[in-house]
C-alpha cells in the first residue's frame, strides 16, 4: 500500500526533462524565401480574411490579413509547396520554383462537395475522412458556429455513433457503443492532446475547462476500441477537441449570450423562468511568424436543472402496506439510512420503556417492517447557482521553419452537480492544465500536468442524513418511533402480539413518523440553514465535504518516419503517466503516511502500405502498456481500406483495455448505502467482507420474502441467502472488436453514405457487487428449532437492514471482475448527409446498439444506451447572403439505467434544437436565436439525473476576421 511519492515525481521530472533536451533540428544559415500575395472568393472576388498558408513539410505558416493579403519567409530555397485552406472553401496547393517570386493571386472555390475533410486522429497522421480505417465524425469551425442548441458541446450528440448523458447543465458525459454512465471511465476525452480526466475520477469531465466555441478549431470523434494508439481507457470511444493556433487564428472575438430556462415547470422546480448568462473573449497575435500567443476567458451562470425524481428505490420493503414506511426516494436525501424495527423487540430499553407506558404487552406486535428516517428533498441540499469560469492561453515559438514549441494553460472553476454513487455538489472547483510540447511536421514531445482541487464541494446524500442525525440520532429517533408505534397499535384496540390489520399498521407508521419528527429542523428554518452550513463545511465523516487535490502527470511522445522510409508509413510512440492521489482520506485510503501514486509505461508502433496501385491500403499496429499493481497489457489493431473512386470498404480488427480506475483501484468511502472498497485484496481483507457475508442480491430476495409475510428465522427466508466466500481479483478489463463499413460519395458527390457495424467480446468485465454482513453465521435454510435456527435468529434478521454508520458499515460494494463468460454487445450505424440546391443540407443517422450477454442477479451491467436512435439535422447557411438556420431532432427509445447511485427506467426521448442566424456585415458581427429542447419536452437522460426543459437564447459573436 504504501508508496514514495517524492521518489516517483523526482522519475517523472528526470524524464520530462530528458526528453526536452532531445536534439533539436539544427538551426543552419539557408537561403530565406519571402513570398506575398492575396487570396480570393471565386464566386464574389472579394477578397478572404484569415486563410491559412501552411508550408507544405513544415511547421511555418500564416494567415491573410484584413484585405486578404499575405507575406510569408521560409527559411529554405525553392521548391517551396504553400497548401491554402478555409473551412467552407476547396484547399489548394501552390508551388514555387522561383527564389524571387511576384506576388500570388489566389483564389478559392467554395467547396459544395462532401467528404472533403481531414482527420488525424484515427491513425495519429492527416488522411482523408472517406479512407479512415474506422469509423469517425468530424465538425468544423462552421459546424461549431452553426450549432442549433445552446452548446457546441452539447451538438456533439448529433454526430453517429454518440451517446450523451448529463449530471447538471454544465456538466455533460459522451460515451459511445454501450455501457455508459456519469462517470464514464470507458471513454478518452483529449484537449489539444492533453487527456481532460480528472485524476481522481478517471473521466472526462465534459468542457469544464476546455475551450470556448471561439477557440475550437475542429472536434474529430471515433467510436469503438482505440487503446492500440491511445492507450489505456481509450475503450468505448475517443474524442479530441482541436483549439486554434494563434498563428492561424489572430484578431480579437468575443460573444456574449443571453438565455432563459426553467418555462412551464413542475411544482418542486423554480416557479418562474430563470436567466442565464454566457459570454467569451478570445485574442491572438503572431509578431513576424516567429512568435504568437492567445488568450481566451468565459464565464456562465445559470440556475441549474433540479433534480426531481421521486422513484422509491426501496419498494421491496413495501409489504402490503398502502406506502412504504422504509422509502428510499431518488432526489430525497436522508431517507437512506433504514431500520428493521422488528430487532428492537429484543432490545431491553425498548421493553422497559413500554411497561413503563403500559404497552408492553405490545413488544410482539412489532413487525419486521423496514423503516427509513424522514428525507428532505435535494433542491433543499444542493447549490443550484451553476457556474463555470475558464481561462485558456498558448505561448508559441517557432525555433524554425521545422520546430515549434509552445506552452499552454487550460483552467475551469465553478458549481456543478455530478451524479455519481451519490450526488455530489461540487461548489467552487478548479481543475488546472500546463502544457510544454515540442513539435515538428513530423514528431511530437509533449508534457503536462492536471490538478484537481475540490474547493467547497460536498457529498448532497451525506448532507440530509447528518441533518437529522444533528437533531436527532438514529437510536433515539426508532425508539421514539417504535414506541409510538405500538401506542397507536393500542389506541386502536389490537389484540396486544397481533399485528392488526394493513389498515390499522398503515395508521399506527403515520403516527409514528409524525411523533418521533417532532421538532425536526425544517427546511428554510435557522436551525436547519446553520446545520446544512455546519456539516457542508466540515470533511468526512464528521461533515459531508470531501478534500480533493489530485494530480496527474504525463508525457509522450511520437516520430513519423515518413521522411527517412519512403516504401511504408511508419510511426512510433511511448507515454509515462503518473497518479498522485490526494484525497486525504475522505475518498482513497491516503491517510497521513500512506501516500498513494500509480504509475502507467506504455509504447507503441503503426505501420501502413499501400498496395494494388493504392487502391488497397494496408495498416496495423501494436501497444504495450504496464501498470504497476496489474500485469502488462498487449493492445493489436488490423485494418484494411479498399478504395474504388469515391467508394470505400475497411475492414478492421482492435482491441483495447481499460485499466482499473483510480476509484476501483484505492478508493475507501461509505456512500451511505453501503462502503465503496477497491477490488484489490487489500481492501476486501482490511473489512473481511467474506466473513459472514452473503450477496446483496440474495439478501434483497430474502428482504421481499419478509416484507411478504414470512418469518425472518424461518427455513423459507434464510433458504434465499447466498454466502460469498471469494471474489475475483481485479484486473483490466479487454475488448475484441470486430468492425466493417462502407463510406461513398454518390450523385455528383452531393450525396455521403457511412455505414458500420461491430460486434464487441469483453473479457474480464469489470463490474461492481455487494455483498452485506451478519454479525455472525447465518444456516440458511435451517430449521428454527435447530441449535443453528437458534443462531439464525440471532443474525439473520441484522441482514434487513444496511447499517451506515461510517465505520460500523456492514454493506460493502467491491469492484470485481466478470470471469466466467464473455460479455457480448454488437451495433451498427447508418448515416446520410446531401447537399440539396440552394445551399440546403440534409443529415440523418441511425443508431443501434444492444446487449446481448444477461448479467446474474448482484451484478450491474451498466450498459445504459437505448437501442434504438435517430438523429436529422436540416440547415441553410446561406438561405440569404446574411440569414441562415440549422435544426436538429434527436429521438432514442426508452432504456434501462443501471448504477451505483440508482436504477430504472429512462423514458423515450424526443429533442428538437433550432437556431436562426443574421449576420451584420458592416459590425463584423453573427446575431444568433435559437433554443435547446425548444418544445420543452420534460426529460432525464440518467435515471438519478436531473429533469432537463428549454432554454431560449439570443447571442452576438463578433470576430475582427468574419468575411
Amino acid at each position: 500500500m504504501k508508496t514514495n511519492r517524492q521518489q516517483k515525481g523526482f522519475h517523472y521530472y528526470i524524464l520530462l526533462i530528458g526528453l526536452f533536451l532531445l536534439p533539436l533540428t539544427p538551426l543552419l544559415a539557408q537561403q530565406a524565401t519571402t513570398i506575398t500575395g492575396t487570396v480570393k472568393d471565386m464566386d464574389t472576388n472579394e477578397t478572404l480574411i484569415g486563410v491559412n498558408i501552411l508550408v507544405k513539410g513544415k511547421v511555418s505558416g500564416t494567415i491573410t490579413d484584413v484585405k486578404g493579403n499575405f507575406s510569408i519567409t521560409v527559411g529554405s530555397p525553392p521548391p517551396i509547396t504553400l497548401i491554402f485552406s478555409m473551412v467552407g472553401f476547396t484547399s489548394q496547393e501552390i508551388t514555387i520554383t522561383s527564389p524571387n517570386p511576384s506576388p500570388l493571386e489566389v483564389i478559392l472555390s467554395e467547396q459544395t462537395f462532401l467528404g472533403q475533410e481531414v482527420v488525424v486522429s484515427a491513425s495519429r497522421v492527416e488522411e482523408s475522412i472517406l479512407q479512415s480505417p474506422v469509423s469517425i465524425e468530424k465538425m468544423d469551425i462552421l459546424d461549431i458556429r452553426e450549432a442549433p442548441g445552446d452548446s457546441y458541446y452539447k451538438g456533439i450528440a448529433n454526430l453517429k455513433g454518440v451517446d450523451i448523458t448529463s449530471s447538471s447543465i454544465n456538466f455533460q458525459i459522451l460515451n459511445a457503443r454501450g455501457f455508459n454512465s456519469t462517470g464514464n471511465t470507458r471513454f478518452v476525452q483529449l484537449t489539444d492532446g492533453m487527456d481532460t480526466q480528472a485524476p481522481s475520477l478517471n473521466f472526462p469531465i465534459g468542457n469544464l475547462n476546455g475551450p470556448s466555441e471561439l477557440d475550437v478549431e475542429s472536434i474529430e470523434f471515433i467510436p469503438g476500441a482505440s487503446s492500440a494508439l491511445y492507450g489505456p481507457n481509450a475503450f468505448n470511444g475517443i474524442l479530441l477537441v482541436n483549439s486554434k493556433n494563434p498563428f492561424d487564428y489572430q484578431g480579437l472575438s468575443a460573444y456574449f449570450k443571453q438565455g432563459i430556462n426553467h418555462i412551464n415547470t413542475n411544482p418542486e422546480e423554480p416557479g418562474s423562468p430563470q436567466p442565464m448568462y454566457e459570454g467569451a473573449i478570445r485574442y491572438a497575435k503572431a509578431f513576424n511568424n516567429k512568435w504568437a500567443f492567445k488568450i481566451s476567458a468565459s464565464m456562465m451562470k445559470a440556475v441549474d436543472w433540479y433534480g426531481t425524481n421521486s422513484t422509491d428505490l426501496n419498494s421491496i420493503a413495501q409489504g402490503d402496506l398502502p406506502f412504504n414506511p422504509g422509502a428510499n426516494q431518488v432526489h430525497t436525501f436522508g431517507d437512506e439510512v433504514s431500520n428493521n424495527i422488528g430487532l428492537l423487540r429484543n432490545v431491553s430499553a425498548i421493553q422497559e420503556q413500554a411497561n413503563l407506558l403500559g404497552i408492553g404487552a405490545y413488544i410482539g406486535s412489532i413487525p419486521d417492517q423496514v423503516v427509513s428516517r424522514t428525507g428532505y428533498p435535494e433542491k433543499t441540499l444542493v447549490d443550484y447557482g451553476a457556474r463555470n469560469y475558464k481561462l485558456n492561453g498558448a505561448l508559441h515559438y517557432r525555433i524554425s521553419d521545422n520546430a515549434e514549441i509552445f506552452y499552454s494553460l487550460n483552467y475551469g472553476s465553478g458549481t456543478s452537480i455530478y451524479t455519481g454513487a451519490q450526488r455530489y455538489s461540487l461548489n467552487e472547483f478548479f481543475i488546472t492544465q500546463h502544457k510544454l510540447e515540442l513539435k515538428g511536421d513530423n514528431y511530437f514531445v509533449r508534457s503536462y500536468t492536471t490538478r484537481d482541487n475540490s474547493g467547497k464541494s460536498y457529498i448532497s446524500d451525506l448532507n440530509g442524513i447528518l441533518i437529522n442525525d444533528t437533531w436527532k440520532d438514529n437510536s433515539t429517533w426508532y425508539g421514539e418511533y417504535t414506541l409510538n408505534y405500538l401506542g397507536a397499535l393500542a389506541n386502536q384496540q389490537v389484540v396486544p402480539g397481533q399485528l392488526g390489520t394493513t389498515a390499522q399498521q398503515a395508521a399506527a407508521h403515520q403516527f409514528a413518523r409524525q411523533q418521533a419528527d417532532q421538532g425536526r429542523y425544517l427546511p428554510g428554518s435557522a436551525e436547519f440553514n446553520n446545520t446544512a452550513a455546519d456539516i457542508s463545511g466540515d470533511f468526512i465523516p464528521s461533515g459531508s465535504l470531501f478534500y480533493d487535490r489530485s494530480r496527474m502527470y504525463l508525457t509522450e511522445g511520437q516520430y513519423d518516419f515518413k521522411n527517412e522510409i519512403d516504401f511504408l508509413d511508419l510511426q512510433v510512440g511511448a507515454a509515462y503517466r503518473v497518479y498522485d492521489l490526494r484525497s486525504n482520506g475522505t475518498i482513497f485510503a491516503d491517510y497521513e503516511g500512506n501516500d498513494i501514486t500509480i504509475s502507467e509505461i506504455g509504447s507503441y508502433a503503426q505501420a501502413s502500405k499501400r498496395l494494388l496501385q493504392e487502391k488497397l491500403r494496408l495498416m496495423g499496429s501494436l501497444r504495450y502498456d504496464k501498470n504497476e499493481n496489474f500485469d502488462g497489457q498487449f493492445s493489436p489493431r488490423m485494418a484494411a481500406v479498399f478504395t474504388e473512386k469515391n467508394h470505400n470498404f475497411r475492414l478492421s480488427y482492435q482491441t483495447g483495455f481499460r485499466m482499473p480506475s483510480t476509484q476501483a483501484q484505492h478508493i475507501d468511502l461509505n456512500v451511505i448505502s453501503a462502503r465503496l472498497i477497491s477490488g484489490l485484496p487489500y481492501y476486501r481483507d482490511k473489512y473481511k467482507i467474506y466473513e459472514n457475508g452473503y450477496s446483496l442480491a440474495s439478501v434483497q430476495e430474502y428482504t421481499a420474502a419478509v416484507a411478504q409475510g414470512a418469518s425472518p428465522v424461518g427455513a423459507s427466508a434464510t433458504g434465499l441467502l447466498e454466502p460469498v466466500t471469494s471474489l475475483p481479483a481485479l484486473s483490466p478489463e479487454k475488448v475484441k472488436a470486430i468492425e466493417i463499413g462502407y463510406k461513398g460519395l454518390l450523385m455528383d458527390n452531393r450525396l455521403l453514405i457511412d455505414f458500420a457495424y461491430y460486434y464487441n467480446r469483453y473479457n474480464n468485465f469489470i463490474s461492481q457487487t455487494a455483498i452485506r454482513k451478519a454479525p455472525g453465521p447465518v444456516y440458511p435454510g435451517a430449521d428454527p428449532s435447530s441449535d443453528e435456527g437458534a443462531i439464525n435468529a440471532i443474525n439473520a434478521p441484522s441482514l434487513l437492514t444496511p447499517v451506515t454508520t461510517p465505520g460500523q458499515e456492514n454493506t460493502f460494494q467491491s469492484y470485481t471482475n466478470i470471469v466466467d463468460r464473455e460479455v457480448r454487445a454488437h451495433g451498427l450505424v447508418l448515416g446520410v448527409n446531401y447537399n440539396l440546391p440552394s445551399n440546403y443540407t440534409i443529415s440523418s443517422n441511425y443508431n443501434y446498439n444492444k446487449l446481448l450477454t444477461e448479467f446474474e442477479a448482484g451484478y450491474l451491467s451498466e450498459f445504459n444506451t437505448p437501442e434504438h436512435k435517430v438523429n436529422i439535422v436540416f440547415g441553410n447557411r446561406k438561405l440569404t447572403d446574411k440569414l441562415g438556420f440549422n435544426l436538429a431532432y434527436r429521438y432514442q427509445t426508452s432504456f434501462r439505467w443501471e448504477s451505483s447511485f440508482a436504477r430504472g427506467t429512462v423514458p423515450e426521448v424526443h429533442n428538437l434544437d433550432a437556431q436562426v442566424s443574421y449576420k451584420v456585415k458592416s459590425m463584423k458581427s453573427i446575431l444568433k436565436l435559437g433554443g435547446s429542447n425548444v418544445l420543452n419536452n420534460r426529460y432525464f437522460l440518467n435515471f438519478g439525473g436531473p429533469t432537463t426543459g428549454a432554454i431560449y437564447y439570443l447571442s452576438i459573436t463578433f470576430d475582427e476576421l468574419l468575411n
